[in-house]
């Protein structure tokens, strides 16, 4: 009984900060991505500890707050998109660690992350261009912005790495023990 509270307390903890994250994101106009970005990383966190299920359902649960309480609302579907690009990547990180040796997992890695990202990206820059960018630009703007966004998310995907890979493993004994 200790440990499940100790869990739900934990991943309430985590919630309120990806709250905060959302609603910092609008006072702090400079640092938004960075911080819908951290705020994402939590989905990462509670998928990793608990499972899927409490990943997914932390997920829904932050963009459901966050429609409630946040200012933005367009700061909350940045990062539900950001989160959903998590979950799915740890989905196919899970899916790869059950094939064969034979394949060159961490390059299909890379790969899936990138057309998975692109599934949402790609719309996104070409349909609602009026939404993202005020007006509709052009088609010179558009390759630049589609370049950008390659970038960031190579940038945004390490940073999730490394805050899983070596934060997280440094923090989470003095969260969870």
């Amino acid at each position: 009984m200790h440990v499940k509270a100790k869990k739900i307390a934990f991943g309430g903890m985590l919630l309120a900060l990806t709250i905060i994250f959302m609603m910092l994101g609008s006072i702090i106009e400079t640092g938004t991505l960075f911080l819908l970005a951290a705020a994402s990383f939590f989905v990462g966190i509670i998928w990793r500890e608990f499972g899927a299920g409490s990943g997914v359902a932390f997920w829904g649960a932050g963009v459901l707050l966050g429609l409630f309480i946040a200012p933005n609302k367009f700061y909350v579907i940045t990062y539900a998109v950001m989160g959903l690009y998590i979950l799915i990547v740890e989905i196919v990180w899970l899916k790869l660690g059950r094939m064969s040796d034979r394949i060159n997992r961490k390059a299909l890695f890379w790969i899936v992350k990138y057309v998975v990202f692109n599934l949402i990206f790609l719309p996104a820059v070409l349909l609602f261009q009026e939404v993202l960018f005020v007006r509709e630009i052009s088609g010179w703007m558009s390759v630049i912005v589609i370049a950008a966004g390659q970038v960031f998310l190579f940038l945004y995907d390490r940073a999730y790495e490394y805050f899983q890979g070596v934060l997280w493993n440094k923090m989470r004994g003095r969260f969870l023990n």
